[in-house]
């Protein structure tokens, strides 16, 4: 094998939304069996870890929670969150060369803001790893390829104003498909216009769509926007036999495209054919990112025949490319021709559901736009359930390159608002001073 490679388990065996859910352990106790039958976690340069528990200012670091995120969540989302930092430790350290962990509650969908569950998802796994390591390793540009079949809508909000961060996702159209959203026009606020990617796929892709896909557009975006790191939020459910969706991507795609990616960490995400699928795909991708021969991973039910990807999907994926590459070509002028639109002021109102706790919330995001700065943003948030009652809130973000002028007229504003007393809530998040703060 090419590279040592650092695995992280943790089943969640004491959390489910219900028992026979679809986001239930079996998902990766399957996997598991799998692994340890083909002797996987026999071979020296394939070591397995402890997850650690992330501590609440880990999640603090991302998440703004009504009334607080500790109150949202269990012990399983700490788990969930420490296996990820301790694969990242394990990199970044120098312990291996790549690491996987295979956790679960997943996160994927868990946006900055957070009133309950939506999307299986409570906190963003892969966000709060990345900001331990801009925190703690002083990483600064990341790279999040999404291969779950759903959008990542949550990612997708928390860094749809970071210049600093190039998040693709592609998934099955958001026209038919939950969470309904991820089309080619969200490409992230004036700042960070560009490094929010998004590629709709139309149900029936199969490996040759995907593989076009990366092949021409997605390697030379990571190779211009060169991140220190690449993480993949390791979806599954693309997979042609997943209930949940209708796509048409092998285990052998998978598996190639873990090869081709290379990406540091992956952190697993959704993916609902518990027998037929997780336990391949899985298996091909340790080892695509060990470096190890995966030619022989095959589903014991795959008939190719049934996996023909028609001329007409080919021909919109090819029209799809085009279409980014021209933006990314062209993307640094077409960025400034959205902040010279803004004139300072980008503002966003937008209606969010969380399918899990029945709550439906109203949100409007303000970026205020600084040339010498990333500037700052604030959220005011209102939301209804069953369980909730209604809540409100209203919160300031300072990026950590805040300058001191954006750092005085976002405190300012803050507390302007907080005099009005239209919200129950006010928070700060300061990413300079790496706190939380409830006013």
């Amino acid at each position: 094998m090419r590279n040592k490679l650092g695995l992280v388990f943790f089943p969640a065996f004491d959390w489910a939304i219900t028992p026979t859910h679809p986001e239930r352990q079996e998902r990766l106790l399957y996997t598991r069996d799998q692994i340890v039958e083909e002797g996987l976690l026999d071979i020296p340069d394939i070591i397995e870890y402890r997850p650690r528990l992330a501590a609440i200012s880990d999640l603090e670091r991302v998440h703004i929670g009504i009334p607080t995120i500790k109150s949202l969540i269990t012990d399983a989302h700490l788990v969930s969150a420490g296996g990820a930092i301790t694969a990242a430790d394990a990199v970044l350290n120098q312990e291996v060369k790549r690491a996987f962990a295979l956790v679960r509650p997943p996160g994927h969908h868990a946006m900055r803001m957070v009133h309950g569950t939506r999307g299986f998802c409570t906190i963003n796994i892969e966000a709060v790893m990345i900001e331990y390591l801009r925190k703690h390793y002083g990483i600064e540009r990341v790279a999040i390829v999404d291969s779950d079949v759903h959008h990542g809508d949550g990612t997708q909000d928390i860094y749809y104003h970071d210049p600093n961060t190039l998040f693709i996702s592609f998934h099955q159209d958001g026209r038919t498909l939950y969470p309904g959203t991820g089309f080619a026009n969200e490409l992230g606020s004036p700042g960070a216009w560009g490094t929010t990617v998004n590629i709709p796929l139309p149900p029936g892709t199969t490996d040759d769509g995907l593989h076009y896909i990366y092949d021409n557009l997605i390697v030379r975006m990571l190779e211009d926007f060169k991140p220190d790191i690449i993480i993949n939020s390791a979806g599954q459910d693309n997979h042609y036999s997943d209930p949940l969706a209708s796509m048409a991507i092998t285990a052998q795609g998978y598996a190639r495209l873990a090869d081709k990616l290379q990406a540091d960490i992956a952190v697993l995400e959704g993916g609902y054919s518990i027998q037929d699928a997780l336990p391949y795909i899985n298996v091909g991708i340790i080892l695509a990112m060990a470096g190890m021969d995966y030619s022989q991973v095959v589903e014991p039910d795959l008939d190719r025949k049934k996996l023909t990807q028609s001329s007409r999907i080919t021909s919109y994926i090819e029209g799809l490319v085009r279409n980014w590459q021209e933006i990314w070509t062209n993307r640094e002028k077409l960025r400034q021709e959205e902040i010279h639109k803004s004139k300072g002021l980008w503002v966003q109102n937008r209606s969010i559901y969380y399918d899990a706790d029945g709550i439906m919330e109203q949100q409007r995001q303000e970026v205020h736009l600084c040339p010498h700065c990333p500037g700052y943003f604030s959220v005011a948030t209102e939301a209804n359930g069953p369980n909730i009652g209604y809540q409100s809130a209203y919160a300031t973000v300072l990026s950590a390159l805040s300058c001191p002028q954006c750092r005085r007229q976002a405190k300012d504003q803050l507390s302007a608002n907080k005099k009005t007393g239209n919200y129950q809530y006010y928070f700060l998040q300061d990413k300079q001073a790496d706190i939380l703060e409830r006013l």
